[in-house]
């Protein structure tokens, strides 16, 4: 692996347990959300924090924590003027998720919670997973 991969995946790994930390969850809960392989143990995410060891170059993993990333720039620009509330939205029950809170969705639902939380959070990628294109409207 190249030492540009390498370094991408650590920077990654880091951004990621800020998010991940950002809402208290316990190590449990991370493994879950991010699906680590059986081989990653618990106390491999006090390395992941530190920046001292990168995630694992799995695409599961890795598709799971670019949701999570998209998920807090999303909080971001919803929540520009305060910071910490998107520490608290992902857990105020939700309308729209039945009363559950958007963590509950991606403990509970996996890959699709992660993908049903941004598609709520970031009206782009809703669009996108569609298929749907302007082009064919506007032409």
């Amino acid at each position: 692996m190249s030492a540009e991969t390498q370094q991408a995946l650590t920077d990654i790994t880091t951004a990621t347990m800020r998010i991940l930390d950002g809402w208290k969850l316990e190590t449990a809960e991370m493994q879950e959300i991010l699906c680590m392989p059986n081989d990653v143990r618990a106390r491999s995410f006090r390395r992941f924090r530190d920046g001292a060891v990168a995630f694992p170059n799995d695409p599961v993993v890795l598709r799971r924590a670019q949701y999570l990333l998209r998920i807090a720039d999303s909080l971001r620009t919803s929540y520009p003027r305060n910071p910490e509330y998107s520490n608290h939205w992902i857990r105020r029950p939700h309308r729209r998720f039945g009363r559950r809170t958007p963590l509950a969705i991606i403990l509970g639902h996996g890959e699709s919670g992660l993908i049903a939380v941004l598609s709520e959070l970031d009206c782009t990628f809703s669009w996108d997973l569609t298929g749907s294109s302007i082009a064919g409207r506007c032409s």
